[in-house]
Protein backbone atom coordinates (compact mmCIF):
# COMPACT_ATOMS: atom_id res chain seq x y z
CA UNK A 1 0.00 0.00 0.00
CA UNK A 2 1.37 3.39 -1.01
CA UNK A 3 2.30 5.63 1.88
CA UNK A 4 0.07 8.70 2.30
CA UNK A 5 1.44 11.65 4.22
CA UNK A 6 -1.64 12.74 6.17
CA UNK A 7 0.11 15.86 7.44
CA UNK A 8 0.84 16.94 3.88
CA UNK A 9 -2.76 16.19 2.89
CA UNK A 10 -3.96 18.75 5.47
CA UNK A 11 -1.13 21.19 4.71
CA UNK A 12 0.44 20.76 8.16
CA UNK A 13 3.70 19.63 9.70
CA UNK A 14 4.17 16.96 12.37
CA UNK A 15 4.22 19.55 15.16
CA UNK A 16 0.67 20.70 14.40
CA UNK A 17 -1.65 20.99 17.38
CA UNK A 18 -5.07 19.31 17.57
CA UNK A 19 -6.66 22.72 17.02
CA UNK A 20 -4.52 23.24 13.90
CA UNK A 21 -5.70 19.87 12.58
CA UNK A 22 -9.34 20.71 13.28
CA UNK A 23 -9.12 24.10 11.53
CA UNK A 24 -7.27 22.72 8.52
CA UNK A 25 -9.76 19.88 8.11
CA UNK A 26 -12.81 22.15 8.26
CA UNK A 27 -11.32 24.59 5.75
CA UNK A 28 -10.38 21.90 3.23
CA UNK A 29 -13.56 19.86 3.73
CA UNK A 30 -15.69 22.90 2.89
CA UNK A 31 -13.55 23.64 -0.18
CA UNK A 32 -13.68 20.13 -1.63
CA UNK A 33 -17.10 18.97 -0.40
CA UNK A 34 -18.93 17.02 -3.17
CA UNK A 35 -22.05 19.16 -2.73
CA UNK A 36 -20.00 22.19 -3.79
CA UNK A 37 -18.15 20.30 -6.55
CA UNK A 38 -20.74 18.17 -8.35
CA UNK A 39 -19.34 15.79 -10.98
CA UNK A 40 -15.78 16.75 -10.01
CA UNK A 41 -13.99 13.44 -9.51
CA UNK A 42 -10.75 15.08 -8.41
CA UNK A 43 -12.51 17.13 -5.71
CA UNK A 44 -14.31 13.99 -4.53
CA UNK A 45 -10.99 12.13 -4.33
CA UNK A 46 -9.39 14.97 -2.37
CA UNK A 47 -12.40 15.09 -0.06
CA UNK A 48 -11.96 11.40 0.73
CA UNK A 49 -8.24 11.86 1.40
CA UNK A 50 -8.96 14.84 3.68
CA UNK A 51 -11.48 12.80 5.68
CA UNK A 52 -9.04 9.91 5.94
CA UNK A 53 -6.26 12.19 7.15
CA UNK A 54 -8.54 13.82 9.71
CA UNK A 55 -9.79 10.45 10.96
CA UNK A 56 -6.24 9.47 11.84
CA UNK A 57 -4.69 12.73 13.02
CA UNK A 58 -7.66 14.06 15.00
CA UNK A 59 -7.55 11.01 17.27
CA UNK A 60 -4.49 11.27 19.58
CA UNK A 61 -4.15 7.49 19.85
CA UNK A 62 -4.41 6.92 16.10
CA UNK A 63 -2.01 9.79 15.47
CA UNK A 64 0.54 8.24 17.81
CA UNK A 65 0.32 4.94 15.93
CA UNK A 66 0.58 6.69 12.58
CA UNK A 67 3.67 8.62 13.65
CA UNK A 68 5.26 5.35 14.78
CA UNK A 69 4.20 2.86 12.11
CA UNK A 70 3.43 5.01 9.04
CA UNK A 71 1.15 3.34 6.49
CA UNK A 72 0.84 0.23 8.68
CA UNK A 73 -0.46 2.16 11.67
CA UNK A 74 -3.69 0.13 11.86
CA UNK A 75 -1.79 -3.08 12.52
CA UNK A 76 1.08 -1.77 14.61
CA UNK A 77 -0.10 -3.38 17.83
CA UNK A 78 -0.52 -6.75 16.07
CA UNK A 79 3.07 -6.41 14.85
CA UNK A 80 4.42 -5.85 18.34
CA UNK A 81 2.44 -8.75 19.82
CA UNK A 82 3.46 -11.13 17.06
CA UNK A 83 7.08 -9.99 17.28
CA UNK A 84 7.15 -10.73 21.01
CA UNK A 85 5.50 -14.13 20.54
CA UNK A 86 7.81 -15.12 17.70
CA UNK A 87 10.84 -13.90 19.57
CA UNK A 88 9.92 -16.10 22.53
CA UNK A 89 9.32 -19.16 20.34
CA UNK A 90 12.43 -18.57 18.23
CA UNK A 91 10.49 -18.60 14.94
CA UNK A 92 12.26 -15.49 13.73
CA UNK A 93 15.69 -16.08 15.17
CA UNK A 94 18.33 -14.19 13.30
CA UNK A 95 15.90 -11.52 11.92
CA UNK A 96 16.57 -8.09 13.29
CA UNK A 97 13.29 -6.15 13.66
CA UNK A 98 13.66 -2.70 15.14
CA UNK A 99 10.94 -0.25 16.03
CA UNK A 100 10.68 2.58 13.56
CA UNK A 101 11.92 0.63 10.51
CA UNK A 102 9.01 0.71 8.10
CA UNK A 103 10.50 -1.88 5.75
CA UNK A 104 10.40 -4.42 8.61
CA UNK A 105 6.76 -3.60 9.31
CA UNK A 106 5.87 -3.94 5.64
CA UNK A 107 7.61 -7.30 5.33
CA UNK A 108 5.89 -8.55 8.46
CA UNK A 109 2.41 -7.44 7.35
CA UNK A 110 2.93 -8.80 3.87
CA UNK A 111 3.52 -12.29 5.23
CA UNK A 112 0.92 -12.12 7.97
CA UNK A 113 -2.00 -10.55 6.09
CA UNK A 114 -1.97 -12.13 2.68
CA UNK A 115 1.18 -11.12 0.83
CA UNK A 116 2.61 -14.63 0.84
CA UNK A 117 4.58 -16.83 3.21
CA UNK A 118 3.60 -19.13 5.99
CA UNK A 119 0.60 -17.16 7.36
CA UNK A 120 -1.33 -16.78 4.12
CA UNK A 121 -4.05 -19.15 5.32
CA UNK A 122 -4.57 -17.10 8.46
CA UNK A 123 -5.48 -13.75 6.90
CA UNK A 124 -6.91 -11.50 9.55
CA UNK A 125 -10.10 -9.51 9.08
CA UNK A 126 -9.98 -5.84 9.92
CA UNK A 127 -12.69 -3.25 10.27
CA UNK A 128 -12.70 -0.48 7.67
CA UNK A 129 -11.71 3.08 8.44
CA UNK A 130 -14.25 5.52 9.88
CA UNK A 131 -15.05 8.63 7.84
CA UNK A 132 -15.77 12.11 9.19
CA UNK A 133 -17.87 14.78 7.50
CA UNK A 134 -19.32 18.16 8.44
CA UNK A 135 -22.84 19.21 7.51
CA UNK A 136 -24.01 22.84 7.65
CA UNK A 137 -27.61 23.65 8.60
CA UNK A 138 -29.59 26.82 9.22
CA UNK A 139 -31.28 27.17 12.59
CA UNK A 140 -34.72 26.96 11.00
CA UNK A 141 -33.75 23.72 9.21
CA UNK A 142 -32.45 22.20 12.43
CA UNK A 143 -35.86 22.88 13.99
CA UNK A 144 -37.62 20.32 11.84
CA UNK A 145 -37.10 16.67 10.99
CA UNK A 146 -36.06 16.42 7.35
CA UNK A 147 -34.02 14.36 4.92
CA UNK A 148 -30.84 15.24 3.05
CA UNK A 149 -28.72 13.42 0.50
CA UNK A 150 -24.97 13.35 1.07
CA UNK A 151 -22.23 12.28 -1.34
CA UNK A 152 -19.79 10.07 0.59
CA UNK A 153 -16.96 8.12 -1.03
CA UNK A 154 -18.64 8.36 -4.42
CA UNK A 155 -22.01 7.18 -3.16
CA UNK A 156 -25.17 9.09 -2.33
CA UNK A 157 -26.53 8.48 1.16
CA UNK A 158 -29.99 9.69 2.16
CA UNK A 159 -30.22 10.43 5.88
CA UNK A 160 -32.96 11.65 8.17
CA UNK A 161 -31.96 14.54 10.43
CA UNK A 162 -34.09 14.63 13.60
CA UNK A 163 -35.44 17.99 14.74
CA UNK A 164 -33.49 19.55 17.59
CA UNK A 165 -29.98 18.63 16.42
CA UNK A 166 -27.41 20.82 18.21
CA UNK A 167 -24.46 22.78 16.92
CA UNK A 168 -21.36 20.58 17.15
CA UNK A 169 -23.38 17.40 17.69
CA UNK A 170 -22.12 14.29 15.89
CA UNK A 171 -24.22 11.37 14.70
CA UNK A 172 -23.02 7.97 13.46
CA UNK A 173 -24.18 6.31 10.26
CA UNK A 174 -23.13 2.70 10.70
CA UNK A 175 -21.41 0.88 7.84
CA UNK A 176 -20.87 3.90 5.58
CA UNK A 177 -17.16 4.35 6.25
CA UNK A 178 -14.25 2.68 4.47
CA UNK A 179 -14.45 -0.94 3.30
CA UNK A 180 -13.20 -3.69 5.58
CA UNK A 181 -10.01 -5.65 4.96
CA UNK A 182 -10.18 -9.36 4.11
CA UNK A 183 -13.95 -9.45 4.55
CA UNK A 184 -13.98 -7.38 7.72
CA UNK A 185 -16.89 -4.99 8.46
CA UNK A 186 -17.07 -1.52 6.96
CA UNK A 187 -16.19 1.48 9.07
CA UNK A 188 -18.77 4.07 10.13
CA UNK A 189 -19.54 7.59 8.97
CA UNK A 190 -19.53 10.34 11.61
CA UNK A 191 -21.34 13.57 10.70
CA UNK A 192 -20.69 16.71 12.74
CA UNK A 193 -23.30 19.47 12.46
CA UNK A 194 -22.50 23.16 12.16
CA UNK A 195 -25.65 25.25 12.71
CA UNK A 196 -25.87 28.86 11.55
CA UNK A 197 -28.38 31.33 12.98
CA UNK A 198 -30.52 32.66 10.14
CA UNK A 199 -33.21 34.35 12.24
CA UNK A 200 -33.64 36.83 15.08
CA UNK A 201 -33.63 34.03 17.62
CA UNK A 202 -30.69 33.11 19.82
CA UNK A 203 -30.59 29.48 20.84
CA UNK A 204 -29.34 28.21 24.18
CA UNK A 205 -30.01 24.52 24.57
CA UNK A 206 -33.70 23.99 23.88
CA UNK A 207 -34.70 27.59 24.68
CA UNK A 208 -34.88 30.52 22.30
CA UNK A 209 -34.34 34.21 23.06
CA UNK A 210 -35.33 37.32 21.12
CA UNK A 211 -35.71 41.06 21.62
CA UNK A 212 -38.90 42.79 20.53
CA UNK A 213 -39.28 46.55 20.04
CA UNK A 214 -42.10 48.20 21.93
CA UNK A 215 -43.23 51.75 21.19
CA UNK A 216 -43.43 54.17 24.10
CA UNK A 217 -47.18 54.65 23.90
CA UNK A 218 -47.95 50.92 24.06
CA UNK A 219 -45.45 50.51 26.90
CA UNK A 220 -47.14 53.29 28.88
CA UNK A 221 -50.79 52.63 28.07
CA UNK A 222 -50.73 48.90 27.36
CA UNK A 223 -52.12 47.16 24.31
CA UNK A 224 -51.49 44.22 22.03
CA UNK A 225 -48.61 43.32 19.67
CA UNK A 226 -47.78 40.50 17.28
CA UNK A 227 -44.45 38.66 17.65
CA UNK A 228 -42.67 35.97 15.63
CA UNK A 229 -42.04 32.42 16.85
CA UNK A 230 -40.43 29.51 15.03
CA UNK A 231 -43.82 28.15 13.98
CA UNK A 232 -45.62 31.40 13.16
CA UNK A 233 -46.86 34.61 14.72
CA UNK A 234 -48.65 35.02 18.06
CA UNK A 235 -50.38 37.95 19.73
CA UNK A 236 -49.25 39.20 23.14
CA UNK A 237 -51.01 41.52 25.56
CA UNK A 238 -48.87 44.34 26.92
CA UNK A 239 -49.57 45.51 30.44
CA UNK A 240 -49.72 49.28 31.09
CA UNK A 241 -46.49 50.84 32.36
CA UNK A 242 -44.28 48.06 30.97
CA UNK A 243 -40.63 48.82 31.75
CA UNK A 244 -37.54 48.64 29.54
CA UNK A 245 -36.00 45.15 29.63
CA UNK A 246 -39.15 43.40 30.81
CA UNK A 247 -39.01 39.68 29.96
CA UNK A 248 -41.87 37.32 29.20
CA UNK A 249 -41.82 33.55 28.65
CA UNK A 250 -43.81 31.77 25.97
CA UNK A 251 -43.95 28.20 27.20
CA UNK A 252 -43.43 25.52 24.56
CA UNK A 253 -42.52 28.04 21.85
CA UNK A 254 -38.80 27.31 21.91
CA UNK A 255 -36.69 24.73 20.05
CA UNK A 256 -37.83 21.12 19.61
CA UNK A 257 -36.10 18.73 22.00
CA UNK A 258 -33.91 16.20 20.19
CA UNK A 259 -35.69 12.85 19.69
CA UNK A 260 -38.50 13.86 22.07
CA UNK A 261 -41.54 14.10 19.80
CA UNK A 262 -43.90 16.92 20.66
CA UNK A 263 -41.66 18.43 23.34
CA UNK A 264 -40.22 21.93 23.05
CA UNK A 265 -38.20 24.41 25.05
CA UNK A 266 -39.47 27.91 25.82
CA UNK A 267 -39.21 31.26 24.05
CA UNK A 268 -38.05 34.22 26.16
CA UNK A 269 -38.83 37.70 24.85
CA UNK A 270 -37.21 40.88 26.12
CA UNK A 271 -38.98 44.20 25.44
CA UNK A 272 -36.93 47.12 24.16
CA UNK A 273 -38.83 50.40 24.45
CA UNK A 274 -38.26 52.82 21.59
CA UNK A 275 -38.30 56.54 22.33
CA UNK A 276 -40.27 58.49 19.68
CA UNK A 277 -38.37 60.92 17.45
CA UNK A 278 -39.36 63.88 15.23
CA UNK A 279 -42.01 65.03 17.71
CA UNK A 280 -44.36 67.82 16.70
CA UNK A 281 -44.58 70.94 18.84
CA UNK A 282 -47.95 69.78 20.16
CA UNK A 283 -46.47 66.42 21.21
CA UNK A 284 -43.58 68.15 22.94
CA UNK A 285 -46.05 70.34 24.84
CA UNK A 286 -47.95 67.28 25.99
CA UNK A 287 -44.76 65.61 27.27
CA UNK A 288 -43.84 68.84 29.02
CA UNK A 289 -47.22 68.94 30.77
CA UNK A 290 -46.83 65.31 31.81
CA UNK A 291 -43.37 65.98 33.23
CA UNK A 292 -44.79 68.79 35.40
CA UNK A 293 -47.68 66.76 36.77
Amino acid sequence: MEFIDYYKTLGLDKNASQEDIKKAYRKLARKHHPDLNPNNKEANKQFQQINEANEVLSDPENRKKYDKYGKDWKHGEEYEKAQQSQSQSGNYAGRNYQEGQEEDFSEFFSSMFGGGGRSRSQQAKFRGQDFNAELHLNLTDAAKTHQQTLAVNGKNIRITIPAGIENGQTIKIAGHGGPGVNGGPNGDLYIAFSITTNSNFKREGNNLYSTVDLDLYTAVLGGEITVDTLDGKVKLKISPETQQGTKVKLKGKGFPIYKQDGQFGDLFITYSIKIPTNLTEKQKELFTEISKS
